[in-house]
């Protein structure tokens, strides 16, 4: 099974990414495939999904993430599709706190996954999933992940972004550009 892929994000389009590395392109479904930016060297952990009429490799920006996918196609009924919809929606650690309160109402929001579903979800996962502050911290809003690059853009290094997540998370509500602005003025004052 392939772990990993580390090389330079050539195309995006809908839920696919293709990743050069030794020159293959690898076409990977996403579930965030806009996270990454054309021409950005970086590491997608894989999933190969095998049937007999089908192979699609399914990729991953942290190894939490693929490991909570790994968990969802495990839910009978529940294939790589409608695990692909449920971590597209950005908030990891709703969905696991729905899993382990047992909250099938929430997860009913997400395309393709009925009531049934949702039930059958929760009896296979539920109490399975461990959930802690270290592991809601690996999954970061994208609109954070995003201000960050480009702070790091304009020579900012990560040990001078670390304390910048509460100030960007409790004005996530705004636009990109007022938060590069509320990020400036905090790093100001360090």
């Amino acid at each position: 099974m392939l772990s990993y892929i580390k090389g330079q994000i050539t195309m995006i389009e809908g839920n696919n990414v293709t990743i050069e590395a030794s020159s293959i392109g690898y076409l990977v479904k996403s579930p965030t495939p806009f996270k990454y930016t054309v021409g950005d060297t970086t590491i997608i952990y894989t999933y190969l999904h095998l049937r007999e009429d089908l192979i699609e490799l399914y990729g991953f920006s942290t190894v939490e993430e693929r490991d909570l996918f790994l968990q969802l196609i495990s839910v009978k009924g529940l294939g790589p599709k409608g695990a692909l919809a449920i971590l597209a929606s950005g908030k990891i650690d709703e969905v696991i706190n729905a899993i382990n309160n047992a909250d099938s109402k929430y997860l009913q929001k997400f395309p393709g996954i009925g009531a049934k579903a949702s039930q059958q979800i929760v009896l296979d996962l539920h109490g399975k999933i461990n959930f802690n502050k270290a592991y809601a911290s690996t999954f970061e809003n994208p609109k954070i992940t995003n201000i960050k690059e480009a702070l790091k853009n304009m020579g900012y290094t990560n040990s001078e972004l670390k304390f910048l997540n509460p100030v960007l998370e409790e004005n996530i509500d705004k636009s990109e550009s007022e938060l590069i602005r509320i990020a400036l003025k905090k790093l100001a004052t360090k």
